[in-house]
């Protein structure tokens, strides 16, 4: 399993797309041919996006629920509402579609985030209002945890 490193502003155009940057384009080279899943995050205002294989592994373990239990149904149609499979094109752009980018509230400037093995697009100030909402209790959120880990 890869882990993408960095946060990239960039811009999105009157279209959706999105030029994702040559360092970040550099870590999702071996994807590329594969293409990815774009969806709506669950605990937040912005998109994931999720290289194929990735994607793939996560609808296995989304399969093994029981689908005639209520619960896990209704959860399979919200974390599957939106979804979407895009590219990278040719000249390094990613297509949003128009639906996820109001989802996300996305209109000009884009943060490509990464989150371990997955990647967040998001409105550049709806990021950094979370980045600021999650820096006031950081500290107890990461002694809850990771500050138990023996490892």
């Amino acid at each position: 399993m890869q882990h993408f490193i960095g946060t990239y502003e960039c811009k999105s155009d009157t279209k959706g797309r999105v030029m994702v940057p040559r360092a970040l384009q550099r870590q999702l080279a071996d994807k590329l041919s594969g293409g990815f899943v774009i969806k709506r995050a669950v605990f937040q205002s912005c998109l994931e996006l999720y290289p194929m294989k990735e994607w793939e592994a996560l609808m296995e373990k989304v399969n093994g629920l029981n689908r005639f239990n209520k619960k896990n149904n209704d959860f399979i149609r919200r974390f599957t509402a939106g979804v979407k499979v895009v590219e990278v094109d040719a000249s390094g752009r990613v297509l949003i579609p128009k639906d996820l980018l109001v989802h996300a509230g996305i209109t000009k400037d884009v943060v490509l985030s990464s989150a371990v093995n997955i990647l967040e697009i998001w409105d550049k100030d709806r990021y950094e209002a979370a980045i600021d909402e999650a820096a006031v209790d950081f500290g107890a959120l990461a002694e809850e945890v990771m500050g138990d880990s023996d490892e």
